[in-house]
């Protein structure tokens, strides 16, 4: 079995994230491409000690990206939205 922090990478920060952990206490992940829903779930379980009620995940294509002549584009990656059971919370912003 693998390390549960090579399965998730990063938590995403953004308006639209926030506003669902607040409303609908759903985190958002930039997880590995190969990874399952339950490897995802078992993941964050056991970094955060929390308890998973489902996992929804989705392939985010590149962005096409320009650098002067050369065309190329951003990194495909998998992104999972975990909702977390009523009560649990995860700390993304810890005090400094």
């Amino acid at each position: 079995m693998r390390d549960p922090r090579q399965i998730i990478i990063r938590p995403i920060v953004s308006e639209k994230s926030v506003d669902a952990i607040e409303e609908n206490n759903v985190y958002t992940f930039e997880v590995a491409k190969d990874a399952t829903k339950p490897q995802i779930a078992r993941a964050v379980e056991e970094i955060f000690d929390v308890k998973v009620i489902k996992v929804n995940t989705m392939n985010v294509s590149g962005k096409p990206r320009r650098v002067r002549y050369a065309l190329g584009k951003t990194k495909n990656w998998k992104k999972a939205l975990v909702t977390l059971a009523e009560g649990d919370k995860i700390d993304i912003f810890p005090a400094a």
